[in-house]
């Protein structure tokens, strides 16, 4: 495994990699993607192995351009093009009816595909050169905190990944939305960087939002109950409610704010991250590894805000932490 800075020459070396089975750590603008070539079934197991996730949980395809929707799925609603229209490359994923040659090993054995054209230089240039779809769910361990550095991939996945393309630190921070729009009526799976208000505002209809997996039947990347989580136990509260859980002085904790000034002592670690919510995002992840590195008893994270800004913050936060107060 090595860790190289991305230009040309290893943007080369990792669409050779990837042409010869082999898995890609690649940069995204959300997070660190895990790349195979999604048409070799034993390069996409290759990715179920490393990450030690389940072969049901279905992986997210990207790709160069909304021009290649067509290669991975059929009858694609108007929608989607509307949306790839406004947004692409971006921060969103399509959930689609796949073409019947996808595998289903991809899909995670349902009749649906997920699609990306991600927003970031490398990724794009990668996609461009290998000239095909890359499945890349996030370079980490199956429910572990995604990685947004590239060092982050090696720590977490070390020789199970042949080539990590540097392409510096992830700009979001938090994986894509995921919406589908493999149905009746648009459904926005996983909360993103892109707003349920802004989907409605370009398809100019209402964007459904299950209240449980009960209201779904597709499976898609992030709808654990347990997701984005550290080792060390970790807890989420209230401003109010943030100096009493503080109180122990016996145990080592870890603390991550958000805008609070929070004092530090010889048992307690500070982290304060600011308080908005792009800021935060893109500071979240990389802040939690550092944390988690310190073998701490347990971390406890300040609430944040619970505006439509938030929502994707939020939505990983109600995963990897367990709420009190």
């Amino acid at each position: 495994m090595a860790i190289l800075q991305a230009t040309p020459e290893s943007i080369e070396l990792a669409v050779q990699c990837l042409k010869n089975g082999g898995l890609v750590g690649m940069p995204t603008e959300t997070v660190y993607g895990l790349g195979a070539d999604a048409s070799n079934p034993d390069a996409v197991k290759r990715i179920f192995a490393a990450k030690n996730r389940p072969e049901n949980h279905p992986l997210i395809v990207h790709l160069a351009s909304a021009s290649q929707l067509d290669d991975w799925a059929q009858a694609i609603p108007e929608s989607a093009y509307k949306l790839a229209q406004h947004f692409c490359p971006a921060p969103l994923a399509f959930i689609l009816k796949k073409r019947p040659e996808v595998s289903e090993i991809v899909t995670g054995g349902q009749n649906t595909v997920a699609l990306r054209i991600p927003n970031h230089p490398v990724a794009l240039e990668l996609l461009r050169q290998f000239n095909g779809g890359i499945a890349a769910p996030s370079a980490n361990r199956f429910c572990r905190i995604s990685p947004t550095q590239a060092q982050h991939v090696a720590d977490e996945l070390g020789e199970d990944v042949d080539l990590i393309l540097d392409g510096g630190a992830c700009q979001i921070g938090v994986e894509s939305t995921i919406i589908d729009l493999s149905g009746d009526r648009p459904t926005l799976l996983r909360f993103g960087q892109i707003t349920r208000s802004e989907l409605e505002a370009v398809l100019q209809t209402d964007v459904f939002i299950p209240d449980s997996l009960s209201q779904t039947t597709v499976r898609t990347a992030g709808m654990m109950a347990i997701h984005y989580a550290p080792t060390t136990p970790a807890f989420r509260c209230e401003t109010r409610f943030l100096l009493e859980q503080l109180k122990n002085d016996t145990q080592k904790i870890g603390v991550l704010t958000c805008g609070s000034m929070i004092p530090a002592s010889q048992t307690r670690t500070v982290i304060q991250l600011p308080a908005d919510s792009v800021s935060y995002a893109q500071n979240l992840y990389a802040k939690l590894r550092e944390l988690d590195a310190l073998k701490l008893d347990f971390i406890v994270v300040e609430q944040p805000p619970q505006s439509e800004a938030w929502h994707a913050i939020n939505d990983r936060l109600s995963k990897a932490t367990r709420e009190i107060g």
